[in-house]
């Protein structure tokens, strides 16, 4: 289940490695988990490579939209336990380190990217692996796909901000009930859920989420990135401080060129084509 670590090289000063691709098309930057014989599971060279990788995304500015995904039959299946195995048999210490170093990190660079993000889920997305779908802001599932909040199975609570994210898509209880009896749900229960935007046959999972990265890759990005601030900001504050928010959000979006092409071309009654600036 476990494949080989994989090779490390640098280019610049960024680590890239095998584990985890990075591609750019049509303005979408592609992240692709890449351990398919161990179902993407994450090691600690995958975590770093992997948090490496989305806040390279987050600051290319060639990049509108970003998709991350996995090879083979599997999305993510969270923490490679073997690893972990060998870490507590060797007297490592606890798990804080690595999700404040890793998983802490990966969660709010995709969260609060200023661009949005797709989860193209192909196969089995447990424990961290769900919990990175759920911090991206559109999921386009496999009819093969599945979650599974694993945590409890091995004796842990949530992490990768499955605590914050999972109840914001389907209320606490269902969350609850999602989290302590790590059930895994299918991809029609999971849309039922709202944890899914669509849920497409296999063979079209990769150009149905490139198409939908696309189409946001050709949207105001400005104003698309002030949609996801406004949205994070509103959830843990009052309403006369998210109207104060999205005051500044919307003085910075009426600054953009987009904005004003906009304007004008609904004027003109044209199509506005935006440069995501």
């Amino acid at each position: 289940m476990v494949a080989g670590a994989g090779s490390v090289h640098m280019v610049g000063e960024r680590c890239v490695s095998d584990t985890v691709r990075y591609e750019v098309k049509d303005a979408v930057g592609t992240i692709t988990l890449n351990r398919p014989d161990a179902m993407n599971a994450l090691t600690t060279e995958m975590k770093v490579a992997l948090r490496d990788s989305v806040q390279r995304a987050a600051a290319d500015p060639s990049v509108r939209a970003v998709v991350l995904t996995g090879a083979g039959r599997a999305f993510c299946a969270g923490q490679d336990l073997r690893e972990h195995v060998t870490n507590l048999e060797a007297g490592a210490e606890g798990l804080g380190g690595t999700v404040r170093e890793h998983y802490n990190p990966t969660a709010l660079a995709l969260a609060q990217m200023p661009k949005p993000v797709v989860a193209a889920v192909n196969g089995s997305a447990a424990g961290a692996g769900a919990s990175l779908a759920f911090a991206c802001d559109f999921r386009v599932l496999s009819e093969k796909a599945s979650f599974m909040m694993a945590f409890a199975r091995v004796g842990l609570g949530p992490d990768t901000g499955a605590s914050w994210t999972l109840q914001r898509l389907v209320g606490r209880a269902k969350a609850t009930e999602l989290l302590m009896l790590a059930e895994p749900v299918r991809a029609a229960d999971a849309a039922a859920l709202g944890l899914a935007t669509s849920v497409v046959p296999p063979d079209d999972l990769a150009a149905s989420a490139h198409d939908l990265a696309a189409r946001l890759a050709a949207g105001p990005t400005v104003a698309l990135g002030a949609i996801k601030q406004a949205l994070d900001h509103a959830a843990t504050n009052d309403l006369a401080t998210a109207l104060e928010e999205e005051a500044e959000l919307q003085e910075r979006c009426g600054a953009t060129d987009d904005h004003r092409a906009a304007t004008y071309a609904f004027v003109r009654k044209e199509t506005p084509v935006f440069e995501g600036r």
